[in-house]
C-alpha cells in the first residue's frame, strides 16, 4: 500500500495500491480496442442502474481466458496493471510468435515461463485439467463448461481451492465458501489472483469516485416523501417500514433473489455460510 504526506485534504485519507513494479509503458495496441460505455442506460437512454456516469476513458484489454494457446509455452514480458479489472494482467509472449494478455497471479515475475495443457507441472501461472490439479491447491480463472473459458475466481486477490475429484466431477470450495462440482476436464489457472490489497484502498475525495465512474449514492432518508419511501419527517425519523425497501418500493435485504429453479442448483453442494457480524 502507498500513503501520502496529508498536505491537503484530499491526500488525508488517501491510499493506493503500490504500483512500482508495473510496466510504465501502454498497452499492446493490437490487444486493445475502444468500447462504448452505457454508463448505466438502456438503448433508450433511461438509467435502468442508478450511481454510474461520467468517469475516464479506457481501453478494453484483449484477455486470454481460455485455451487457445494450448501446448505452446510462452514467456512473461511484463505486468500491467488494468483499468478495466480489479487484479493486474500479464503480457506474455508465445514461442509461436503470438502476444497474449493474461490474469496476473499474484507471484508472477517477468521472465517466468508457463505453459497451458492437459497436464503440467503446479507451478503458478500454469493451466491445466482440474482432473490433474493435486488437493489443496489454490486456482484462478476456473471454466463451468469446457472450451467456454475461465468464469469464476477472475476478480483481485481471489482464488478457490481444490477439494477432490468424484467421478467426472472436481470439488471446489469457492472464494465465497460455496463448495461446488465442475466437470473435470475443465481447465483452471494456479496461484493466488494479484493486487490482494484492493480492497484495502481508499479513494481519498469525492473527484476520484467520478473518475472511475460511480455517481454520488443519495440516501433515501434525505429524499423527500414522493421520491422514496424512506423520505420526509422532522430529523432523523425511522424509515416507517417493517421491511427495507428500495425507491420503487420493492423489498429488499433478507429476501432471497435467485431462482428456486436454477439449472446450477445440481452443482451446488453446500451453500456459502452466512457472514459473521462484528
Amino acid at each position: 500500500m502507498k500513503k501520502r504526506k496529508p498536505i491537503t485534504p484530499s491526500t488525508r485519507h488517501y491510499i493506493d495500491i503500490d504500483r512500482t513494479n508495473l510496466a510504465k509503458s501502454k498497452p499492446l495496441k493490437s490487444l486493445t480496442f475502444g468500447r462504448k460505455r452505457s454508463v448505466g442506460r438502456n438503448n433508450a437512454g433511461r438509467i435502468t442502474m442508478r450511481h454510474k456516469g461520467s468517469g475516464n476513458k479506457k481501453l478494453y484489454r484483449s484477455i486470454e481466458f481460455g485455451e487457445s494457446m494450448q501446448g505452446i509455452p510462452g514467456k512473461v514480458e511484463r505486468i500491467e496493471y488494468d483499468p478495466n479489472r480489479s487484479c493486474f494482467i500479464a503480457l506474455v509472449l508465445y514461442n509461436n510468435g503470438v502476444r497474449k494478455y493474461i490474469l496476473a497471479p499474484k507471484d508472477l515475475k517477468i521472465g517466468d515461463k508457463i505453459l497451458c495443457d492437459d497436464k503440467t507441472s503446479i507451478s503458478v501461472g500454469n493451466r491445466m485439467m482440474l482432473k490433474n490439479i493435486p488437493g489443496g491447491t489454490e486456482i484462478h480463472n476456473i471454466e463451468i463448461k469446457p472450451k467456454q473459458g475461465g468464469k469464476f475466481a477472475r476478480a483481485a486477490g481471489l482464488y478457490a481451492i481444490m477439494s477432490g475429484l468424484e467421478g467426472n466431477y472436481a470439488y471446489l470450495k469457492m472464494p465465497s465458501t460455496e463448495m461446488r462440482k465442475v466437470l473435470s476436464n475443465c481447465f483452471a489457472s494456479i496461484g493466488v489472483l494479484s493486487n490482494v490489497e484492493h480492497s484495502l484502498a481508499s479513494l481519498g475525495k469525492a473527484g476520484r469516485s467520478r473518475h472511475l465512474g460511480i455517481r454520488p449514492t443519495v440516501r433515501g432518508s434525505a429524499m423527500n416523501p414522493p421520491d422514496h419511501p424512506y423520505g420526509g419527517g422532522r430529523g432523523k425519523t425511522p424509515r416507517g417500514t417493517k421491511r427495507p425497501k428500495d425507491k420503487w418500493g420493492n423489498i429488499t435485504g433478507g429476501r432471497k433473489t435467485r431462482a428456486k429453479q436454477k439449472y446450477s442448483n445440481a452443482f451446488i453442494v453446500s451453500r456459502r455460510s452466512p457472514k459473521k457480524k462484528k
